[in-house]
């Protein structure tokens, strides 16, 4: 999603723009970052370029991502930022395992953003009886430029956990 990759680069600047200094970003040391790069990669390979297919394959595929980067975070949890980060993907795992692999999202939230139904595997998806739905994809990002997303309250603690690490 382009909105995330924004939102990313958003927090990246943030820094420099409140007279901070990115630098000091090179002196963390990083553990299990395999599983990091492991994680993105099947996120954009499942998510991305593979959209079609067996739906157990792509929900399956989909959890295992977390539980990839959840090894990630225990590794680094000792790094600021990142226990906020890991409670954001854990809402978002809670929400995602309570309905098979997939990301609940509000029709009304999809709607007033601007987004269009797809047949293709989506991560985020209107559900007939979603469960834990308020864990979901329900915030509304309508956006200019076909950015238009729907984001969780997971999301917005990961992007919160990164501010607070780079800061």
């Amino acid at each position: 999603d382009v909105l995330l990759v924004l939102l990313a680069i958003v927090c990246v600047l943030s820094v420099p723009l409140s007279g901070g200094s990115l630098r000091r970003l090179g002196d963390i040391r990083l553990r299990a970052q395999w599983a990091a790069f492991c994680a993105l990669a099947v996120q954009v390979l499942v998510l991305g370029l593979f959209t079609s297919g067996a739906a157990w394959w792509h929900a399956l595929a989909h959890v295992a991502t977390y539980a990839l980067a959840a090894y990630f975070v225990w590794a680094n949890r000792s790094i600021p930022g990142v226990v906020v980060i890991a409670a954001g993907g854990a809402l978002n795992l809670l929400a995602i395992a309570a309905n098979h692999g997939v990301m609940p999202t509000s029709a009304w939230a999809e709607r007033a953003a601007g987004l269009e139904p797809t047949d293709a595997f989506a991560n985020s998806t209107v559900l007939d009886h979603p469960h834990l739905l308020w864990l979901g994809d329900v915030i509304p990002v309508p956006l200019p430029l076909g950015l238009d997303n729907v984001l969780s309250v997971g999301d917005l603690l990961i992007y919160t956990g990164a501010l607070v690490l780079l800061h």
